[in-house]
C-alpha cells in the first residue's frame, strides 16, 4: 500500500472505529467481542483498500458480517452457560442512574432479537441509516429492511412492556 493509501486508511479508522465498535456491541453486547469483530473487519477492509470506493457502507457490511459470525460460533452450552449467567446476576445497583438502567434494558432487549432484526434496528436507528443504507449495509432489499424493522420493533415492545427480562434462551439465538 502506498504512503497516502496508508494515511487515508489510518485517518479512517481514526474517523470511524469507534462509531464500528458501539455498532457491534449493540450487535453482540459484549465489548471484547465488539472490538474483535471491529479489528476482523478493518483487517477485510485494509486488504481491500485500494478497490473501494465507499468504505463506510463496505465497513459497516464488514463489522455486521465479523459480529454475526462470531455470534454463529456460539456452542449451545455457552449459550446456556450465558443464560444461567443472566439470569442469576442481581439486578442494577441502587446508585446507578435512571438513564443508564434504562439503556441496559433496552440493550438487553435488544440482544433478545434475532440477528438480522437486531442489526437492522441499530444500523437505523443508532447509526440513523437510511433505509436503503441499510439495505446496502446488510446486503438486503429495502422491503426486507422494512419488513424485519416492523418485526423487530414489534418484538422489542413486547420486551419492554415487562420490567422483568427473561434470560435468553437458545433458540432465540436462531
Amino acid at each position: 500500500m502506498r504512503r497516502e493509501q496508508q494515511t487515508a486508511f489510518d485517518d479512517f479508522v481514526r474517523a470511524h472505529a469507534d462509531a464500528l465498535v458501539r455498532m457491534s456491541f449493540l450487535l453482540c453486547g459484549d465489548q471484547g467481542k465488539a472490538e474483535d469483530a471491529v479489528q476482523e473487519a478493518l483487517t477485510r477492509i485494509y486488504l481491500r483498500w485500494n478497490r473501494l470506493d465507499e468504505p463506510l457502507p463496505y465497513a459497516r457490511r464488514a463489522v455486521v458480517n465479523a459480529t454475526r459470525d462470531q455470534w454463529r460460533r456460539f456452542s449451545r452450552r455457552e449459550l446456556r452457560e450465558r443464560s444461567a449467567a443472566v439470569g442469576d446476576a442481581p439486578g442494577p445497583p441502587p446508585l446507578l442512574d435512571d438513564v443508564v438502567a434504562e439503556r441496559d434494558r433496552i440493550v438487553r432487549a435488544l440482544q433478545r432479537l434475532p440477528h438480522g432484526q437486531r442489526a437492522v434496528i441499530v444500523l437505523r436507528f443508532w447509526h440513523q441509516l437510511s433505509e436503503q443504507e441499510t439495505a446496502n449495509a446488510l446486503g438486503n432489499s429495502v422491503g426486507t429492511v422494512k419488513s424485519q424493522t416492523s418485526r423487530a420493533l414489534e418484538r422489542l415492545r413486547e420486551y419492554l412492556a415487562s420490567d422483568l427480562l427473561p434470560a435468553i434462551t437458545p433458540e432465540e439465538y436462531r
